[in-house]
């Protein structure tokens, strides 16, 4: 049985268990997507392009760094604020304020749920697209890897110069 009241419809939202509220993170999709997809809406992954439709950031196009779905927000990429301190925060942004321009492909699982009832040409451009942001993935953890090496190598030669003042220090 299915209750009407408004008080008992936000608890259900509340106390929902969350592989229920992860249905409810969910975003429209741009058109042209609509269109080669047949759907009009998806639930929000990380790593979807997205563009802020409504709200202080309107305008505002960048991945999604990460998906709360307890909150039932998104951070995306460009969207954040500063702090009394200065820090820059994230901007937690709901998911029906942004479109989903560009899908994350690399789930095996999500991209097998697109395809269902899908033309072969379409099913082909989604596994070539698939393809494509697997390599993005992976150069992108080679840039991130050699930056930290860089890093390491780096605080290694401060810490031996600072030994090597240490030493004079110690001479003088």
């Amino acid at each position: 049985m299915k209750s009407y009241q408004p008080r008992k419809q936000r608890k259900l939202l509340y106390s929902a268990p969350l592989h229920k509220k992860r249905k409810w993170v969910a975003a429209h999709l741009a058109e042209e997507l609509i269109i080669k997809y047949r759907r009009r809406s998806l639930p929000v992954v990380k790593g979807d392009t997205v563009k802020v439709v409504r709200g202080d950031f309107k305008g505002y196009v960048g991945k999604v760094r990460r998906v709360d779905v307890k909150k039932g927000r998104i951070e995306v990429e460009g969207v954040t604020i500063t702090k009394v301190d200065g820090k820059k925060v994230p901007r937690p942004i709901h998911a029906s304020n942004v479109i989903i321009t560009r899908l994350n492909l690399t789930d095996p699982w999500r991209r097998r749920k697109l395809e269902e009832g899908l033309p072969e040409e379409t099913r082909k451009e989604i596994e070539k697209e698939a393809e494509e942001q697997l390599k993005e993935m992976e150069e992108e953890k080679e840039m991130e890897e050699e930056e930290k090496e860089e890093e390491e190598e780096e605080e290694i030669e401060e810490e031996e110069e600072k030994d090597l003042n240490k030493e004079k220090n110690k001479e003088d």
